[in-house]
């Protein structure tokens, strides 16, 4: 066999017609791209945090509003991810089992939050609930204080992470159908039953993906908490803030060490989600490999 024909063999077999240095050059090219703008960075976060040392890089997150900031991000994302846990997986069994009027504006709701800015959002809340907004004057006379504290920071967190968990769940209870929840009603099974039996060994690798996603984001909020937060040092600063005031106040190795809890989240995170990944693959493979199953002669339907 000539080289030719050896060639067009093994690029079909690739599922490509390019020569090799064509498919090498785009390697390189990806693989600078991320070194380039994913790794170094990340590095550098690292490296500038330790750079005096691990007794500043430990001060520097164990000071009084270094340790608050992260306290409140931990209850914020505690709050907001059952929350939206809820939400998520209600939006897409309605949404991906059922037909009903307002069906498309409803999908189209669970996404408005990926299209409005989260700056925008935090205004929002403080036009609803400010001292100048709709509701602001009948909550200062119950005193009940939602913006400049941690109820705002809540609700500005759950607005922007609701629609995570919510848009993994969507498209894959659609691909999915609703066969196997039929059945179930048919011989017997409450709707709770059919949820925890049925529906949710479907969706568990989509819904973990979701809540890894969702949890990220919660942590990692910056634009609509700013807003909201007031930057109240050791009151209503989440990490994302506290990094940025550290910052602005030339405390470098500070404000790199309360990044690196955050860009060590994000590595976390990437892990998680590859396994979950994985895991995934593994049991729709384990899935598409299981023989048919044949009747048994007790229940095998008998010829008339």
């Amino acid at each position: 066999m000539s080289a030719a024909p050896t060639r067009t063999v093994r690029r079909a077999k690739a599922g490509t017609t390019e020569a090799a240095w064509v498919r090498y050059t785009l390697i390189g090219v990806a693989l600078a791209f991320v070194l380039l703008f994913l790794v170094l960075p990340l590095a550098a976060v690292f490296t500038e945090a330790l750079r005096k040392g691990f007794s500043a890089y430990f001060a520097g997150l164990t000071e009084p509003d270094a340790w608050s900031a992260i306290q409140l991000t931990l209850i914020a994302a505690a709050i907001a991810l059952p929350l939206n846990l809820v939400f998520g997986v209600a939006a897409a069994w309605c949404i991906a089992k059922y037909e009903f009027k307002g069906k498309a504006f409803l999908t189209t709701l669970v996404d408005l939050p990926f299209s409005v800015s989260p700056v925008v959002a935090g205004l929002v809340y403080v036009l609803m609930f400010g001292a100048q907004g709709w509701i602001g004057p009948w909550l200062q006379e119950h005193d009940i204080k939602i913006i400049f504290a941690v109820p705002g920071i809540v609700l500005a967190t759950i607005f922007v992470t609701f629609p995570f968990i919510a848009r993994e769940l969507i498209p894959l209870m659609q691909a999915q159908g609703n066969d196997e929840e039929q059945a179930a009603i048919v011989l017997g099974a409450t709707g709770w039953q059919t949820f925890w039996y049925v529906t949710l060994p479907n969706i568990k690798w989509g819904l973990l993906y979701g809540v890894i996603l969702c949890n990220a984001r919660a942590m990692g909020e910056f634009g609509a908490v700013s807003v909201v937060s007031g930057h109240i040092r050791g009151q209503t600063n989440t990490l994302p803030l506290h990094v940025e005031i550290l910052y602005n106040e030339y405390q470098s190795v500070a404000a790199f060490a309360a990044a690196s809890l955050l860009a060590l989240l994000a590595l976390i995170t990437l892990v998680i989600k590859s396994v979950a990944e994985w895991r995934n693959e593994q049991a729709m493979k384990a899935a598409a490999e299981l023989p048919p199953e044949r009747p048994t002669p007790a229940t095998a339907p008998t010829a008339r």
